[in-house]
């Protein structure tokens, strides 16, 4: 027995004493208080600092909107320059074409091409009146048409 206490007494005595806040409950309610107070005052303060990261945020996306704009406006403009200059040289190719076929770049051939493309239009000339009146059609090699045989005249055969 202590000090003229029952052991139920004593034993809860002990028990409540051992109950005393010591240093470690104390350190853990300050830091739970803190912690409460930090969490309260980020929601209060957090759509303040929110609106103050979110313009920098939108200044941020502006400036690369922009550049993508310029970068667009920049290729747009060279696909305009390709396209002119695909156009520009078809129809050079065109032109060569169709002076070609006319005849009209005649003034710039030499003598040699001159008289090639003589040569080579009067056989056009020829060929295509050989199919025009039919000459086309005929055999190069003259063929006698077919007849029946006659009689011999001799005096020994049948006559």
């Amino acid at each position: 027995m202590m000090y003229g206490l029952s052991p139920y007494e004593a034993m809860k005595l002990d028990n409540m004493a051992s109950r005393r806040p010591n240093g470690a409950a104390v350190t853990g309610i300050v830091l739970g208080s803190v912690g409460l107070a930090a969490g309260i005052g980020a929601w209060i303060f957090a759509p303040i600092f929110a609106n103050a990261k979110s313009n920098g945020i939108r200044d941020l996306a502006n400036a690369q909107f922009a550049a993508n704009n310029q970068q667009i406006a920049s290729l747009a403009s060279l696909l305009g320059t390709e396209r002119a200059e695909r156009v520009a040289q078809g129809v050079t190719i065109s032109q060569s074409i169709t002076d070609s076929i006319s005849g009209s770049q005649s003034s710039n051939l030499t003598a040699q091409q001159a008289a090639e493309l003589s040569s080579v239009q009067s056989v056009m000339q020829q060929t295509y009146s050989d199919f025009v009146t039919g000459r086309a059609s005929l055999n190069p090699t003259p063929v006698s048409i077919y007849s029946a045989p006659a009689p011999c005249g001799c005096p020994g055969c049948n006559g």
